[in-house]
C-alpha cells in the first residue's frame, strides 16, 4: 500500500492553507515555493480541493486560498478519499479481474475479506482526525494522534 503524491503533496497544502494566519489566505505562487511544487500542480490540488468544499479561494490580486470551515470539522478520511479515492471499494474486484470479465474468486475471496478489514480500519481510525490536530508541529501532532488512540 502507498501514499499517493497526489493525496500527499493534497493534504501538505491543506495544512500549510489552515496554518495560514492571512485572512487572504496563500496564492498558488506562495504555495507553491513553501512546498517545492509547480504552480501548475498546485493549482491542480486547490481545484480538486475548492470543488470538494475543503477550501475556498478569495479573488483578487491578494487573493487567496482559505478554508471553507473549520479545521475542527474537516475529517482527513474525506480529505484523502477526495485526493486519492478508499484503498478498497465495491468496485476493487472488478478492476482486478484477470484476463476474464468477472474474478475467478467472485463468490468466495479471503483476500477479500483482508482488504475490507484493512479498509474499515484505516476509516475507522481516520475518521477520528480532523486537520485541526495535524496544524502543529510533528511532535505536537504525535501527541494529539496518541492521544486519540492509545491513551
Amino acid at each position: 500500500m502507498k501514499i499517493s503524491a497526489q493525496e500527499e503533496y493534497g493534504l501538505r497544502i491543506l495544512i500549510r492553507i489552515a496554518g495560514c494566519k492571512s485572512a487572504t489566505g496563500m496564492s498558488i505562487p506562495q504555495l507553491s515555493e513553501a512546498e517545492g511544487l509547480s504552480q501548475t500542480y498546485v493549482a491542480k490540488l486547490t481545484r480538486l480541493m475548492r470543488i470538494e468544499g475543503f477550501i475556498n479561494s478569495t479573488p483578487g490580486n491578494k487573493g487567496g486560498y482559505v478554508l471553507a470551515r473549520p479545521a475542527e470539522t474537516i475529517v482527513i478520511n474525506q480529505v484523502l478519499k477526495a485526493l486519492g479515492g478508499t484503498m478498497f471499494d465495491k468496485e476493487f474486484c472488478g478492476f482486478h479481474a484477470g484476463n476474464m470479465n468477472l474474478c475467478t474468486h467472485s463468490v468466495d475471496c479471503s483476500a477479500r475479506s483482508l482488504w475490507q478489514l484493512i479498509q474499515y480500519t484505516l476509516d475507522q481510525m481516520l475518521d477520528k482526525v480532523t486537520l485541526h490536530d495535524l496544524v502543529n508541529t510533528e511532535k505536537e501532532s504525535g501527541k494529539i494522534l496518541a492521544s486519540k488512540f492509545f491513551i
